[in-house]
């Protein structure tokens, strides 16, 4: 007769691992998020005394003079600024996005970022302004 040998297993799971994963990803989001809301230097205009001036932890997407989209400080086409943000969606649902166009930047460059930030399901696009 054979005898049947049963092995001691150990079916915990390991959490040492996935805290080190999850502390690095709350690192790198912590410092990158910063660096999201700094944006170029813009003469941006003005609207009154109670001008929108956007949230500390929206996304800052800014149009220039001549019409070119940045986000942070790095220059993209309109649709890299748009894949980017739709790829930060989905960490934060809730995402608030600022858009700050130059008082000489032209009308229909700030309101076609707009417009295709809504067409793709933002809820949350304002304008920023600046105070009189």
């Amino acid at each position: 007769m054979s005898r049947l040998r049963r092995r001691n297993t150990d079916a915990s799971i390991q959490l040492t691992p996935m805290i080190d994963v999850m502390t690095v990803l709350l690192a790198v989001f912590m410092v990158t998020t910063p660096l999201m809301t700094t944006g170029i230097d813009l003469e941006l205009p003005r609207a009154g005394t109670s001008a929108i001036t956007g949230n500390d932890h929206a996304i800052q997407i800014s149009v220039d003079a001549n019409g070119r989209y940045y986000l942070a400080k790095e220059n993209f086409t309109r649709d890299e600024v748009v894949k980017r943000a739709i790829a930060m969606r989905g960490e934060n649902p809730n995402l608030v996005i600022m858009i700050n166009g130059d008082t000489h930047a032209d009308y229909g460059a700030v309101m076609s970022m707009m417009g295709k930030l809504k067409d793709v399901g933002f809820q949350k696009v304002g304008l920023r302004t600046q105070p009189e």
